[in-house]
């Protein structure tokens, strides 16, 4: 497929961010748009994450963007047309506290939830391990639990989304690298790539931790940083647990896939800030110490193997959301800091949206890049 001279919005990175809103905008009836990936699609943060759901978040927004993107997901093979399964598994998300204090913060957290229509409940100890039965309810105070939350598989979603775009004729090109993007008295005017120019009037950054440096290119500086983010799997064992099993405390996820296999990962502060995908035994010691705290069933789990990927991460862990000031054209859809998978079908409406003029469908307008500088930063501290 030859690179076209011009498009009508030019879309860069095919993860789910990039396929999500190149499918939403043609679904209205937008023509000749294109999306650029440097690599293959779901190649960066998408193919690389836990891949989880979840509604049960501190932050009305946020847990108005998850519910729309669930919604969404819930119906996604059918609205789609994907002959294969995007395998969406509500078996729900179980979150611990480990103290009175945060127990307290999570009994606000399901009262919000619930005057938003989520389902979620809170639990004793002892009513959560009658949902996972192997935790160790010495290890915590109290949790939450939403039937609702899930996972699925993040190359078939990923996938999903772009056939049915191309299927409306949207032109996704693959090993194609954004290397200038061209501006002419404050607006965009074309795309520059290692395959050629597109001219084009529209400009949308779904690139991940690399948004950062496709910014640069239109001199904007987007304060987002990557961080490395480590996963492991383990052997297929024999069904223990469905939910998916969290701690913001503890900064870990852990859940049992479908085939058998513990899926999982943690956080940490002090992982560098560069796009290494190398991971280490310092995460399998870490991880192993704390899963076998929580759930000690799985101390004798063998490891298969294990990744790492990377959070577009902004300073309030909040995404980036909209057009930029002073750049006619550009539309930033980053700085997920690790939640961009579970919203995704949520930002493709709101980015299309906002290119086509219309009212929103959830009010972001605080998220938007400006709010860094002006220091009204909107923190989300439910995230791992």
């Amino acid at each position: 497929m030859t690179l076209p001279k011009s498009a009508s919005i030019v879309i860069i990175g095919g993860g789910i961010s990039g396929c999500a809103i190149a499918w939403n905008l043609a679904n209205r009836g937008i023509k000749d748009i294109v999306v650029l990936e440097k690599d293959t699609l779901a190649n960066g943060s998408t193919g690389r994450c836990g891949a989880g759901i979840r509604m049960q978040w501190a932050a009305e927004k946020n847990c108005r963007l998850a519910q729309y993107s669930v919604d969404f997901f819930e119906m996604a093979n059918e609205t789609l047309q994907y002959e294969r399964d995007i395998e969406f598994e509500q078996c729900g998300y179980l979150i611990v506290a480990v103290n009175e204090k945060e127990a307290e913060q999570f009994k606000k957290n399901v009262k919000l939830q619930n005057s938003l229509g989520i389902p979620s409940v809170y639990l004793t100890p002892e009513e959560a391990r009658e949902i996972v039965p192997i935790l160790d309810t010495s290890q915590f105070v109290a949790a939450t639990f939403c039937q609702k939350d899930g996972h699925l598989n993040p190359f078939h979603t990923t996938d999903a989304f772009a056939l049915a775009a191309e299927r409306l004729g949207v032109k996704i090109f693959k090993h194609t690298e954004v290397t200038g993007i061209d501006v002419k008295n404050g607006r965009i005017g074309s795309v520059e790539t290692t395959r050629g120019r597109i001219a084009t009037d529209i400009v949308v950054n779904a690139a991940g931790g690399w948004s950062k440096a496709i910014g640069a290119m239109a001199d904007i500086d987007i304060p987002t940083y990557v961080q490395r983010h480590q996963v492991l799997v383990t052997e297929p064992l024999e069904p223990i647990f469905s939910p998916m099993v969290m701690g913001f405390s503890y900064n870990i996820y852990i859940q049992q896939v479908p085939h058998g296999s513990i899926i999982m990962g943690r956080s940490d502060n002090t992982e560098p800030l560069d796009f290494r995908t190398t991971s280490g035994w310092k995460f399998v010691e870490e991880m192993t110490k704390t899963c076998s705290k929580l759930l000690p069933a799985l101390r004798t789990a063998n490891i298969l193997r294990q990744w790492a990927g990377h959070y577009c991460m902004t300073e309030d862990a909040q995404p980036i959301y909209g057009p930029v000031p002073g750049l006619e054209g550009m539309y930033l859809a980053c700085g997920f800091s690790g939640h961009g998978f579970m919203l995704a079908p949520a930002t493709a409406q709101l980015i299309t949206e906002m290119i086509l003029g219309e009212s929103l469908t959830i009010d972001v307008s605080d998220l938007d890049v400006g709010r860094f500088e002006r220091r009204e930063l909107v923190f989300e501290h439910s995230v791992v």
